[in-house]
């Protein structure tokens, strides 16, 4: 049974920081292109970043490019997303997916397996 479980979020003031964390069982995370997408009230859910199994490249949503950093650590299944000067408009509830292809998808079809969310709320 695979298994995606996200951690992390809360409430932060604007240009905060905060670190998710998703931890994934049931599939060999080191041959799993993981991703990161939010969705904010009423609004779609849309891609955030990627980082991939072959190389760990990443890709980024010009919106959070250079606020935000994706990560992974294949010895503890997990991967991270490092979010730094928070802004209102970044609040959303935030999930974790995984893929077996090797290339950096941004589509949520392209995505086997998701995690259940994380909140993340940003104060003014």
């Amino acid at each position: 049974q695979v298994q995606l479980v996200e951690s992390g979020g809360g409430l932060v003031q604007a240009g905060g920081s905060l670190r998710l964390s998703c931890v994934v069982s049931g599939r060999t995370f080191s041959r799993s292109t993981m991703g990161w997408f939010r969705q904010a009230p009423g609004k779609e859910r849309v891609f955030v970043a990627v980082i991939t199994w072959y190389g760990s490249r990443t890709y980024y949503a010009d919106s959070v490019k250079g606020r935000f950093t994706i990560s992974r650590d294949n010895a503890k299944n997990t991967v991270y997303l490092q979010m730094n000067n928070l802004k209102p408009e970044d609040t959303a509830v935030y999930y974790c997916a995984a893929r077996m292809g090797s290339n950096g998808a941004t589509e949520i079809s392209q995505y086997d397996d998701w995690g259940q969310g994380t909140q993340v709320t940003v104060s003014s």
